[in-house]
């Protein structure tokens, strides 16, 4: 990140960046390079805005639940955190979670951790969680499933079919599936040179989050009950979503 850049110094650079990106000259593999710069720059700056109320990163309010990265899907009840709009407080995470310790008794995220990369930021943010959860606090997490994918590799036609349909049908990115493989790849590191979407940075499944977690001190792991109220239904398909308690 870029906490000792100035804000002035950030919108040179913006300026810089987009007259590049204007240029004809600018070859592909920098324009995607400084496309995913100016995304940070403004990330950066949304962060910027509320750190410098909130200093030492602790913020005064002690909402009891919580949902990271919702993005525009809002939960009743829930308080949320995301690195830009809309959100309750606009926060970038890998910096840490602005809450007061043992607070929270509920913390939710969903198709959230796979674009935070891994292990700096994905294994803080379980340790983050862990500590601003009450004890006995509960943390639902819900990503990408990889094992549902790998377990019908190589061949399962009607299954990328599906997927397809299900998770790229709005995309420009169809012409480029042109193998399971590729479907696979998409999954794991969905790298679309559009600023539309985040990337995927790594993928998980059952296992890996039941690792990362008890790492992170959780006591136990276990699968989470699907729940429409809180969870978004059309993610359930092809996800693995689990509980995590303190």
């Amino acid at each position: 990140m870029t906490a000792h850049i100035s804000a002035p110094s950030l919108d040179v650079l913006a300026k810089q960046i987009a007259a590049l990106l204007a240029e004809p000259s600018t070859n592909h593999g920098l324009a995607r390079t400084l496309r995913a710069v100016a995304k940070e720059i403004d990330i950066s700056r949304y962060h910027r805005t509320s750190s410098r109320a909130w200093p030492n990163a602790r913020i005064d309010a002690t909402p009891e639940r919580v949902q990271i990265g919702g993005g525009a899907h809002r939960i009743d009840g829930f308080y949320n955190i995301d690195a830009v709009p809309p959100a309750d407080l606009l926060w970038d995470v890998r910096e840490g979670i602005p809450l007061q310790d043992s607070t929270v008794r509920f913390m939710f995220s969903e198709h959230f951790l796979e674009h935070i990369d891994y292990p700096k930021s994905a294994k803080q943010y379980a340790r983050e969680a862990h500590r601003v959860l009450v004890p006995g606090g509960r943390l639902v997490t819900g990503v990408p499933d990889a094992a549902f994918v790998l377990r019908h590799y190589p061949d399962d036609p009607a299954l990328v079919e599906e997927m397809v349909e299900r998770w790229y049908a709005k995309r420009d990115c169809l012409g480029d599936i042109n193998t399971f493989l590729d479907l696979i790849n998409y999954v794991f590191r969905d790298q679309d040179d559009d600023t539309t979407y985040a990337p995927h940075l790594w993928a998980y499944d059952f296992e890996k989050l039941s690792q990362m977690f008890a790492e992170a001190g959780f006591e136990t792991v276990e699968p989470w009950g699907f729940d429409p109220m809180i969870a978004s239904p059309k993610r359930q398909w092809g996800s693995v979503y689990v509980i995590a308690t303190k």
